[in-house]
């Protein structure tokens, strides 16, 4: 599978040359589902059930972090960062939803000068923003390993805690000796940290309320974090993932709404729940509602990038084109997902910007370089840009994957097999999409995506794709006709 995404890599280079095609449209094919953060779910997709990926961005010597805290992680390499337990925890999740930035960082620049004095990798900083480093944890034999991470962020935040509580102290018996004055900018002090310690913030907000202050900003509770607690939250979590991978819908979105209930505050169930609603339940209404509650309130950068994106896929559903992009390159501002990616190069694919399609496949595929629906995903762009043979290759390896059937019906749409296509798209259709709700939007996506135009006329797709929903424009000099009756 390598070789295949190494030459993939290097033909999308070459596709920045080649002409785009002369329609624009909008289509389907990113994908989505299981928080945002894998490849679709369903049978062939494996069985990872980590469920709170740490939001890891590399930060480069160039990058300005105005405020809050920095964990820096210096891996030894990129297979040991793939591979290393940093790179799922609740704990260190929850704490990127606190103001505190979660890096990755090259110890060959000129951040790793600042930071190492020569010590073994992998190595951990924990600095505050302005690069004032506040503790060091070197590996073990050679691994750095979460739960002393873990720990090492969770000391920190507890000792900042208590300086927190002297202050709150120190407010309150200068309001019970009746200078007023002096313990109001405390309070205040301890209010500005509310992204930090909102237990806290929350408790000084109800002080200058009693004081008559009204210009209080709205403080939200703080997340669990006790080990005991989080362990069953984290349970729940994955076995609502588990049931969404073997498709079963009803079961993940109880239990998901289950882990919510047991933390409000946690936004990895809302960001899962709102992917299911969005991508599997076809219930917008509910998605976009979950979406935008994760908005606004404190979040890790993941779960808003996952909100962000899913606001955008539907509202470019719903013929609003240009918000919808500009929510999707917001998400990936806020974290680069694959999925955005994927679904930036559709749009991008659909108005017939060729370089601007490959470059987002492109920055998919460096994400994760081995995940299957990743390859076929591109693999459908190379089929409509003269490598055919390449991506029939991948689709041929590729094709017992249920989840990559809309893609793979592209693949074979653009190299003439219409049969097959139109087999695959059936298959996604009436066996991958298991609710109307959702086949409606995806068969309107169907008709209006580019790498149907071969299909657009033909009755068995017409019939197939009948119950779509109408609200995306059919591309110009492409004209849709009624499917005749009794077309099966």
């Amino acid at each position: 599978m390598s070789k295949h995404c190494t030459r993939l890599t290097a033909l999308f280079l070459a596709l920045l040359l080649l002409p785009a095609p002369n329609w624009a449209t909008c289509g389907g094919g990113g994908g989505g589902g299981t928080g945002g953060m894998r490849g679709p779910s369903g049978p062939g997709m494996g069985s990872d059930e980590q469920v709170y990926q740490v939001p890891w961005k590399l930060i480069k010597p160039e990058d300005s972090i105005v405020a809050g805290l920095v964990l820096y992680w210096f891996p030894s390499s990129g297979e040991e960062f793939q591979k290393s337990s940093l790179r799922n925890s609740r704990s260190l999740s929850l704490y990127a939803s606190q103001c505190v930035t979660m890096g990755v960082a090259d110890a060959s620049t000129a951040m790793g000068q600042k930071f190492l004095t020569g010590e073994k990798l992998p190595v951990v900083v924990f600095a505050k923003a302005d690069g004032t480093v506040i503790s060091k944890l070197e590996n073990v034999n050679g691994f750095m390993k979460v739960d002393r991470v873990e720990k090492l962020v969770e000391t920190e935040m507890k000792q900042r805690e208590e300086s927190v509580k002297e202050r709150m102290k120190e407010a309150k018996e200068r309001l019970k000796s009746g200078d007023k004055d002096g313990a109001i900018p405390i309070f205040r002090s301890v209010m500005d940290e509310k992204c930090v310690f909102p237990g806290k913030a929350k408790e000084a907000a109800k002080e200058l309320k009693k004081l008559g202050l009204n210009d209080i900003a709205t403080v939200f509770d703080g997340p669990v974090f006790d080990p005991t607690k989080s362990a069953k939250i984290e349970s729940v979590m994955k076995r609502g993932l588990q049931a969404e991978m073997n498709e079963k819908y009803e079961q993940a979105e109880r239990l998901y709404s289950e882990a919510r209930r047991m933390d409000p505050a946690d936004p990895a169930p809302l960001r899962y729940l709102g992917e299911l609603y969005r991508h599997h339940l076809g219930d917008w209404d509910k998605a976009r509602e979950t979406f935008n509650e994760i908005l606004a309130r404190p979040g890790d950068p993941l779960s808003r990038a996952v909100a962000l994106h899913g606001l955008g896929k539907m509202t470019i559903h719903d013929g609003d084109f240009l918000k919808g992009l500009h929510l999707m390159e917001d998400s990936v501002r806020e974290y680069p997902l694959a999925l955005a990616y994927r679904n930036l190069a559709v749009y991008w694919n659909s108005e017939g910007d060729t370089a601007k399609a490959d470059y987002y496949t492109r920055e998919a595929l460096k994400l994760d370089p081995t995940d299957p629906f990743n390859l076929v995903f591109a693999a459908a762009f190379l089929a409509g840009n003269g490598h055919g043979d390449e991506a029939l290759k991948i689709a041929q390896e590729n094709e017992a994957l249920l989840p990559a059937s809309y893609n793979l019906a592209a693949i074979y749409a653009q190299l003439g097999q219409k049969q097959k296509a139109l087999g695959l798209l059936k298959r996604h259709f009436l066996q991958y999409e298991r609710y109307a709700s959702v086949r409606t939007k995806e068969m309107m996506e169907a008709r209006v995506d580019t790498v149907f135009a071969s299909l657009r006329e033909d009755p068995v797709f017409l019939a197939l794709t009948s119950a779509a929903d109408g609200k995306l424009p059919i591309p110009q000099n492409q004209k849709m006709t009624a499917a005749p009756a009794g077309t099966t």
